[in-house]
């Protein structure tokens, strides 16, 4: 599970901006209408209490009252995912124009307000969705509240800011994808790997697209997906689910649901051949990078290949023990798989070779660990080891609340937040003989593409 926390914030995976500045704000409570009919979904603390207003938004609220604090998130079903050819990274370039300001809150008041209140706050885009947070003191809920229901409803998009706001994104762009080579290696083979599915494009979108996005263009966005009807509001940590909803309803309850007409998404046809992509960029070291269409959450073979790549990954993993430890072929080795995606993705295999002569060598060890994983099941330590590992990163994460609500916002975005349950009921359930089935199922030379980073003087 700690994978998916770092896959969060890496830039192939997500994009994230936070903008800062000052004035004041009181919220009273008062009662408006909207009916919410509560039902409880958990009975292990932290208890979780289930939502749905008359608009659509949906709401969970989990308590844990161990400190004064809570999280408030608003997630929107809407990511890379959901963009067209020639519009990539608009959900990205939205997620800064929200911090640009309403009629009632200028620009960059936003951040400034939850400072102000010893509070924190981000947003973060992924393929599949993006979401806004607000760490605070829990009796300060109100303030978070008012002003995401504020720019839910009533974004501005003044085209200045859109100008400005297009080279900062293009720049980030360039820094994070365009200027680091390994980045820009795996968005290389993303987009190989994939040929229908958007998951060929990058979360941040492509340059010239981001170079020609309008005014109009955002504000299509932002009116197509930017509702309650499409959004989840999360509350975790020392609150009460009455006041909160005294609040939500305030707040939330008067926005109206609007229809969504999302385009649909192309099924990627499997992969018959393998593919490969070189990058020759400026760079201190190679890397050589090997992916693998894969299923994600909730597919039972899902929680097999989440284990394998447990076994494989880390210092005490079999990958940096036989081929830095034993062969002194890498400087580095790594086993990546995110089982949360709406869609299939990729397994990444990946290794930085001590010099460019070590590169084939390289490729060729990491695959011959490939098919030693299909040929024989590992033993029943490995795997053991592997789910504890995994187990024990998903429960002691969630001693944070920040955790707590974001484990509940992906899963609900995947289709429900009870799979959070399923999903460590699926990892306890993986045997070895699953984990060597996957292998020989998913690692097939005709399901991979190969990506070379090749450093230039």
């Amino acid at each position: 599970m700690k994978k998916i926390l770092l896959l969060l914030i890496i830039t192939l995976m997500t994009a994230s901006c936070t903008q800062a500045v000052n004035p004041d704000i009181h919220a009273a409570n008062s009662h408006i209408k909207g009916s919410a009919t509560p039902r409880q979904v958990g009975s292990a603390p932290p208890r979780v209490m289930q939502y749905r207003l008359d608009n659509g938004l949906r709401v969970f609220i989990s308590e844990d009252h161990k400190s004064p604090v809570a999280t408030f998130q608003i997630w929107y079903g809407v990511g890379a995912i959901d963009e067209t050819r020639g519009k990539t990274g608009l959900s990205h370039f939205l997620e800064h124009m929200m911090f640009k300001g309403t009629p009632k809150y200028a620009s960059k008041v936003f951040s400034n307000l939850i400072q102000k209140n010893g509070g924190t706050d981000n947003a973060a885009t992924s393929r599949d969705y993006t979401f806004y947070y607000q760490n605070l003191a829990s009796d300060r809920l109100n303030l978070s509240m008012e002003m995401e229901a504020d720019r839910m409803a009533n974004l501005l998009l003044i085209p200045e800011d859109v100008d400005s706001e297009k080279k900062v994104v293009m720049e980030e762009r360039r820094m994070r994808i365009e200027d680091d080579p390994k980045h820009l290696l795996f968005e290389e083979v993303a987009a190989k790997a994939f040929t229908a599915h958007p998951y060929h494009n990058p979360v941040i979108g492509w340059m010239e697209d981001i170079s020609s996005f309008s005014r109009d263009d955002l504000m299509r966005h932002y009116k197509t997906y930017y509702t309650p009807n499409n959004a989840i509001a999360i509350v975790a940590g020392d609150v009460n689910p009455e006041e909160v909803m005294k609040l939500i309803k305030k707040y939330f309850g008067d926005i109206p649901a609007v229809p969504i007409k999302a385009p649909p998404i192309p099924v990627e046809p499997p992969q018959t051949e393998q593919r490969r992509v070189t990058v020759k960029k400026q760079a201190k070291l190679p890397l050589v990078l090997i992916a693998y269409h894969v299923p994600s959450v909730p597919h039972k073979d899902a929680y097999a290949l989440e284990v394998l790549s447990q076994i494989f990954s880390g210092k005490s993993g079999r990958l940096y023990q036989d081929i830095v430890k034993k062969e002194n072929l890498a400087l580095n080795v790594f086993a990546n798989y995110n089982a949360l995606h709406k869609a299939p993705y990729l397994f990444f295999w990946g290794g930085i070779p001590k010099d460019t002569q070590t590169i084939e060598k390289l490729e060729a060890a990491m695959l011959k660990e490939i098919e030693n994983a299909a040929a024989a099941p590992p033993a029943e330590r490995e795997v053991q080891k592997a789910k504890n590992q995994i187990e024990a990163a998903f429960v002691m994460g969630q001693d944070s609340i920040f955790f707590q609500g974001e484990v509940l916002g992906m899963f609900e975005m995947l289709g429900s937040w009870r799979l959070k349950d399923e999903y460590l009921k699926g990892v306890a359930s993986v045997t070895p003989a699953d984990v060597q089935a996957v292998a020989k199922k998913y690692f097939q030379p005709q399901n991979s593409t190969i990506g070379m980073l090749i450093p230039q003087e």
